[in-house]
């Protein structure tokens, strides 16, 4: 009898994988503010060392991208060196921001960024913006009002609003980078160290002038306890977080990526109570939930379950999926 031979099982692709690297990289992107509050550096100091120490570890991998693939092209380098201005005011804003309403609270907010993309590409390049915006943003407007005290001042400190301020400042930042990247990209794909080494360095010389007009660098008196978070900061939230977030969402759909990207805010509430002590009042707990909401339909999660085993289209969401650098 003739053996009939067993066709090789098709490798699936490496899901889990990819899964395990947003996560990583979303837990490293949520202990951001807790490492800036630890460190108890001013906030335009803090932005700029973060900036210059991630330069330092990100121009060899830079190097690397361009001995293997080539060098960015000047408009790739003035696109990246644009959105990198954006990424310095988003830093100041949003270290700021920590030290006023809290690492939890700020995290929460600067993911207002989800807003702000589409917005932008609706203005600018007259993109049409999809039901889903329309949805999120009556929630997100509501939650940043209960969170920064808008809605009830008696509850929060008087700080509370201009952290709030701060924090949506950062979030303008943050969406005006990642629109000037996605120009930047759209046009010729270059890699993405080149880039980020770019922004990064124009981020670091952004902040160091905006700190001339908020009580200069303070780089003297920095124990070594703070440089050690600093370093820390600068390593997992400006390098090694986008690494493994840009490594594992080239293999999952956009969706994937924005829904995983959701716990980076719930982390970072979590990691905030429990490593600073930092308590919420009923108001802002509800206004923290009604944000992360707010970024979860931004995101198209609830598409996303719906459709998760229809086939799509490579390229059916506009927007780069992702929270704020922290």
């Amino acid at each position: 009898m003739a053996v009939i031979p067993r066709a090789a099982p098709t490798p699936e692709p490496p899901t889990a994988l990819a899964v395990s690297a947003v996560l990583a990289g979303a837990l490293c992107l949520s202990i951001s503010a807790i490492l800036v509050k630890l460190a108890g550096v001013d906030a335009a100091t803090t932005a700029v060392l973060r900036c210059a120490i991630a330069v330092i570890a990100l121009v060899p991998l830079a190097l690397f991208e361009r001995r293997r693939h080539g060098g960015l092209s000047r408009a790739g380098i003035l696109w990246a060196i644009a959105a990198g201005i954006a990424l310095g005011i988003d830093y100041i804003a949003w270290t700021a921001s920590i030290y006023l309403v809290g690492a939890g609270v700020s995290t929460v907010l600067v993911n207002v960024q989800v807003i702000v993309l589409p917005l932008l590409a609706l203005l600018v390049d007259r993109e049409r913006v999809s039901a889903r915006f329309l949805i999120a943003l009556p929630l997100m407007l509501i939650g940043v009002g209960l969170v920064g005290g808008i809605v009830t001042l008696t509850e929060v400190g008087d700080s509370a609003v201009l952290g709030t301020v701060l924090g949506l400042i950062a979030g303008i930042g943050y969406g005006v980078y990642m629109f000037l990247t996605r120009r930047g990209t759209r046009r010729k794909a270059e890699g993405t160290l080149q880039p980020l080494a770019w922004a990064t360095a124009s981020a670091a010389v952004t902040s160091a002038i905006i700190a001339q007009f908020t009580g200069g660098l303070h780089l003297t008196g920095i124990g070594p306890k703070s440089w050690m978070y600093l370093i820390a900061l600068a390593l997992l939230g400006q390098v090694v977080a986008w690494l493994l977030i840009n490594r594992g969402s080239v293999r999952l759909v956009p969706t994937m990526t924005a829904s995983l990207l959701l716990i980076q805010p719930v982390l970072a509430l979590v990691l905030a109570a429990l490593i600073l002590g930092e308590m919420l009042t009923l108001g802002q707990a509800i206004g923290a939930g009604l944000v992360v909401l707010a970024v979860a339909v931004a995101n198209g999660v609830w598409r996303l379950r719906r459709r998760s085993h229809a086939a799509r289209r490579p390229g059916d969401e506009l927007r780069a999926p992702g929270s704020a650098p922290l």
